[in-house]
């Protein structure tokens, strides 16, 4: 904790304050972010599990080495190969922080082993509808407790970008446009309320 600032704290306060002023479906509180937004998802659906049902990292890896979630959490993870500043494979990232980063396999297979999902995921390719350098791949690790996936979106050539959206910046990387992020984590957010 930089400052002793508690992250994770932090956001349940918000959410029970939120909850004294609006109406808010509490099987349904998600969380998502890109890059350290991503990450810090982990720790929400790690450590707040008893309030997010299910989360949607794009671009960032788990930051952890370990999830110990009270109750199963499903994942839906998008990540680009070529991702420069968070490596796919894991190792030092590129740019402004030079962070050592655990690899996209070791995020998927920490939340296989903690929502109980299928070790072998079903595997299907995304149809490359538009020619801009990337593929897309879906790897669904399905049955897990509580009727928990975990999904991993692999974007062939993708790189640190918001799939869907023209990257602010070309140096971060291609973004594909074969799927949206924000109608794959619609889809997903819808499939996963809290049980």
């Amino acid at each position: 904790m930089i400052n002793k600032i508690d992250d994770v704290e932090f956001t349940r306060k918000v959410l029970d304050d939120l909850a004294t002023t609006a109406t808010i479906d509490s099987k349904r509180v998600f969380a998502t972010g890109m890059s350290n937004g991503g990450i810090m998802s982990y720790r929400l659906a790690s450590e707040l599990s008893d309030q997010i049902a299910a989360i949607a990292p794009v671009g960032g890896p788990m930051g952890t080495d370990t999830c110990k979630p009270k109750r199963p959490v499903s994942v839906i993870l998008l990540h680009g190969t070529d991702d420069e500043p968070a490596p796919f494979k894991g190792g030092k990232g590129k740019g402004l922080s030079g962070t050592e980063f655990y690899s996209v396999e070791h995020s998927i297979q920490a939340w296989v082993k903690a929502n109980g999902c299928e070790k072998e995921p079903v595997v299907t390719k995304i149809l490359d509808t538009v020619k801009d350098g990337t593929t897309v791949t879906r790897k669904t690790y399905g049955s897990g407790k509580e009727g928990s996936e975990v999904v991993l979106i692999e974007i062939e050539g993708g790189g640190h970008t918001w799939p869907g959206q023209e990257p602010r910046l070309k140096a971060v990387g291609k973004s594909t446009k074969n799927v949206s992020a924000n109608d794959l984590m619609w889809e997903f957010f819808e499939k996963h309320p809290m049980k």
